[in-house]
């Protein structure tokens, strides 16, 4: 894994703090990075700054707030021309029950992640999506019927801690 030159090994164990917990006090990252919690603060602006931070959110569980069915969508285009897949790539930006959308490689030109609370909801979503678009040739629906593994983490290659004293610098 390569990782961008900009970030060192005090921004990758703040990130790996915040992704596990972006709600763990600045006080705290800095006991656990060695650095002055000004410094951790101005770090944290930075990575926000340059977009490596996109969002602050609370994760939630689809099917303790009613929406338990995850599926699975590949969608087959007619044209991948980015005139004829705009009206769609909208309607598919607009839809709040798709959680993640895929530009793939492979047979399929999209894979969405979709949560619903049940399958007239997914029927009723799949219409707003394709319906009259002649440009979607056909689309595949798998049902997950359990969840193995679901998160946002991305793995970040780190040095073993080593004790480097504090530093008060950014």
């Amino acid at each position: 894994m390569t990782t961008n030159a900009a970030l060192d090994r005090f921004d990758l164990a703040i990130l790996n703090i915040l992704q596990s917990d972006n709600t763990t006090p600045q006080r705290v990252i800095a006991q656990a990075v060695n650095l002055s919690a000004p410094a951790v603060q101005r770090r944290i602006q930075r990575l926000k700054d340059n977009g490596v931070i996109r969002a602050n959110v609370a994760v939630l569980d689809p099917v303790k707030v009613g929406k338990p069915l995850t599926i699975v969508l590949e969608v087959h285009l007619e044209n991948e021309r980015p005139d004829r897949t705009a009206p769609l790539r909208e309607r598919i930006a607009a839809e709040e029950a798709v959680q993640q959308c895929y530009s793939v490689t492979g047979e399929a030109d999209y894979l969405l992640v979709v949560n619903v609370a049940s399958m007239a909801d997914y029927e009723a979503l799949t219409q707003r999506l394709f319906e009259g678009d002649d440009n979607v040739r056909r689309f595949r629906t798998s049902v997950a019927l359990g969840c193995l593994k679901a998160g946002l983490h991305v793995a970040l290659e780190t040095t073993p801690a080593t004790p480097v004293g504090r530093v008060s610098a950014a």
